[in-house]
């Protein structure tokens, strides 16, 4: 009988082992003692949402003054196989990509290789003339009339070979308004905006990322989401199926994100987004008046300012603070880099649910949730 009982209780032991998420033996978080309390509460709150919105996975990273002072992983990169979220995780970023990219255009003017007025057709001279001209300024505000996506556009499953290829959606098309006139957000600009990064680097756009940005910065984890690929500690992505009272989690749909690497097709650590923004700060990147170029916004032709400078949004927190930055929402994912350059905070995070109606995660303020105690300090 006593056989019996402990064979049943190593049994239980076991099952319960294998039930539970392990953390890898290379797991590692970052906490500051400095900040523990700003990182206890913003903690709080991340765990808070995720139960409530059913958020199966999350990663977040916060830096000040320069340094990394919080960085984990929240839940799982993958239900069915029960993996932790690590702080080296990828999660679709999304839009973040367009910030990513942006850097590209960055370090091109700083080397005198690209005029940012100058027509598209200069750096792209396959893309169609449109009845107006386009330049990189103006795609990259969002002011030149590209379109967005239509229908399932969204949702493409088809393979682009080349940044050229993926030009063919749209580049029959005619404007949508004239250039500055209005604001039209447009994932499919920044498609033309990698056209034209290839056309004044004499690069791919992909080898130009790896090689200008990600190599130089070491950032290890930002690369393109390839679906053909097997792609190290990459999340699965999730979507929230509205019943009448609750979000069952299903999986995402199969997408290819070859329509979009630009706008909206990279993967990354939360991490490694602070990084990249601390080298905007700090000028490792490029000097601090191409920054300024950056995120500076932009106008419409009747003087009205919008939100977007190139590849970088001006915002206000709800304590009034000034931050700049980008949000993403992608198939299955979503993620937010903020800046606040007075308080020298930066924080990152993404995590693996998309949002439908009633279920939406309010990613703005998670965001602010998240930066608040720690643009708060002293």
């Amino acid at each position: 009988m006593k056989l019996k009982v402990l064979f049943f209780l190593i049994l239980s032991s076991f099952i319960f082992s294998c039930s539970t998420t392990k953390q890898p033996t290379n797991y590692k978080i970052i906490k500051s003692k400095k900040h523990i309390d700003s990182i206890r509460k913003a903690e709080a709150a991340i765990k808070k949402i995720m139960h409530e919105k059913n958020v199966p996975g999350l990663s977040v990273a916060v830096a000040k003054n320069g340094k990394i002072i919080w960085s984990q992983g929240f839940g799982h990169a993958d239900l069915e196989n029960n993996v932790p979220v690590t702080t080296d995780t990828r999660f679709r970023i999304a839009s973040v990509s367009k910030t990513i990219t942006a850097a590209a255009i960055g370090k091109l003017v700083n080397e005198g290789k690209l005029d940012l007025d100058a027509p598209i057709q200069k750096y792209v001279p396959y893309f169609p003339k449109k009845r107006w001209p386009i330049t990189t300024r103006l795609v990259a505000g969002h002011l030149a009339g590209i379109r967005h996506y239509k229908g399932d556009e969204f949702y493409s499953a088809k393979r682009y070979k080349t940044v050229k290829d993926s030009l063919s959606i749209f580049m029959d098309d005619p404007l949508e308004f004239k250039p500055a006139s209005n604001f039209q957000y447009s994932s499919y600009g920044w498609n033309l905006i990698s056209a034209v990064i290839e056309g004044a680097s004499g690069m791919a756009f992909l080898d130009y990322l790896e090689k200008n940005i990600f190599e130089p910065l070491n950032l290890k984890s930002i690369t393109a989401d390839k679906s053909n690929q097997i792609i190290k500690n990459r999340a699965k992505s999730y979507i929230c199926k509205v019943t009448i009272s609750d979000c069952v989690l299903e999986n995402a749909r199969y997408v290819d994100n070859s329509n979009k690497w630009a706008g909206g097709g990279l993967l990354s650590n939360s991490e490694d987004l602070v990084k990249f923004a601390l080298a905007h700060l700090n000028e490792s990147i490029f000097p601090k008046i191409i920054f300024e170029e950056l995120t500076k916004q932009q106008k419409t032709s009747s003087g009205k300012l919008i939100n977007f400078g190139i590849g970088w949004m001006t915002g206000k927190d709800n304590l009034k603070k000034t931050a700049i930055g980008h949000s993403g929402g992608g198939v299955g994912a979503h993620s937010w880099l903020r800046v606040y350059i007075k308080e020298k905070v930066v924080i990152a995070y993404a995590f693996n649910r998309g949002a439908t109606r009633k279920h939406k995660v309010g990613l703005y303020n998670l965001a602010n949730i998240i930066s608040e105690p720690f643009t708060q300090e002293d």
